[in-house]
């Protein structure tokens, strides 16, 4: 090889590792890719009772899917079946009491009234005629004006105790007053109300599911005491899933309320998904620090933003990252 032909070749490996070094310094100035992770979460439900008792039953387990309604778990209560109990014999109590003041007097009591008014009026109507005769003699001067005063006096004591008579067989005949038949019927309501009220706890010992979804966790098991409102089991919605990440203020004008943006999910495959803003925090929840030169630097507010898919995603659930890459 002469030297002429040596000289090219020198030439050429030249312009290449030159052509190189340009390339890779273009890589190098080129900024490098943002990357932002997410994580998926969604609606969880706390099934709890309204009362405390002992767990009897669970009819789910962890992992199993149930739909709105479906039984969940028994619960054991003797003390709220003792209250209903004494409610149902209060509301019985109270019945009596109404019939009692709805019916009135026993029919042997109107006619005992009737028996001593009709002894009154008679002894009433003697008084007046003995009276009357005694009052004629008077006059006569064949009885002294005393014992006409006497039959005079025992004829109104007669007759007003013939008024009193006849007025307590009204009273009889009548039966109750009106405010006491109303005093009754309104206690009748108050006992059934309380009845229905102890129903209502007693309904709560058959613990259903309030919402479709997934058991994520059973938090307690059968023989438990577990008091009211305490969490039975845990549901998760699974058809109510989103994406929640943490981003920095100076990466939200790409993230602003209804921007689309796709995302990969390493537990689907990497399967990238449309992403749509669905809420971004009105208020930033902590700050990093990022330095912008040897002198000193600035904190940058973290907002939290959550997104959701465009549709339905296969396999997605709660947990899994979410990666979005930005140039």
């Amino acid at each position: 090889m002469n030297q002429k032909t040596k000289g090219i070749l020198v030439l050429i490996a030249g312009v290449a590792v030159l052509g190189l070094l340009g390339l890779a310094a273009l890589l190098l100035a080129r900024p490098a890719p943002e990357t932002l992770q997410g994580e998926a979460d969604a609606t969880k439900v706390d099934v709890a009772a309204k009362i405390a008792g002992r767990v009897a039953t669970i009819a789910v387990k962890e992992g199993d899917s149930v739909k709105k309604g479906d039984p969940v778990a028994t619960l054991e209560s003797p003390e709220i079946r003792a209250r209903l109990d004494q409610a149902e014999a209060a509301k019985a109590g109270a019945e009596a009491q109404s019939r009692k003041a709805d019916n009135g007097a026993r029919e042997e009591e109107i006619r005992a009234a009737k028996s001593q008014w009709d002894r009154a009026r008679h002894a009433a109507d003697l008084a007046e005629v003995t009276f009357g005769r005694l009052d004629r003699l008077a006059r006569d001067g064949v009885v002294p004006n005393q014992r006409r005063d006497e039959a005079e006096a025992q004829w109104k004591t007669s007759r007003d105790a013939a008024d009193a008579a006849k007025a307590m067989y009204d009273l009889a005949l009548a039966g109750a007053r009106r405010e006491d038949r109303d005093t009754a019927a309104s206690l009748v309501s108050r006992a059934a109300g309380a009845v229905d009220e102890v129903k209502a706890f007693l309904d709560e010992t058959k613990v259903s599911s309030p919402a479709a979804g997934e058991v994520y966790r059973r938090n307690v098991e059968p023989g438990e005491i577990v008091p009211a409102g305490f969490p039975i089991v845990t549901l998760v919605d699974l058809s109510d899933v989103w994406i929640t990440f943490q981003v920095r203020e100076n990466r939200l004008e790409r993230l602003k309320m209804g921007a689309t943006f796709p995302a990969r999910f390493p537990g689907l495959g990497n399967e990238e998904v449309p992403l749509t803003v669905s809420f971004v925090a009105p208020q930033g929840d902590f700050a990093t620090w990022r330095s912008t030169s040897a002198q000193g630097g600035f904190d940058l507010k973290t907002f939290e933003v959550r997104a959701r898919p465009a549709k339905a995603v296969p396999g997605l659930r709660p947990g899994m990252s979410a990666v979005v890459t930005w140039r």
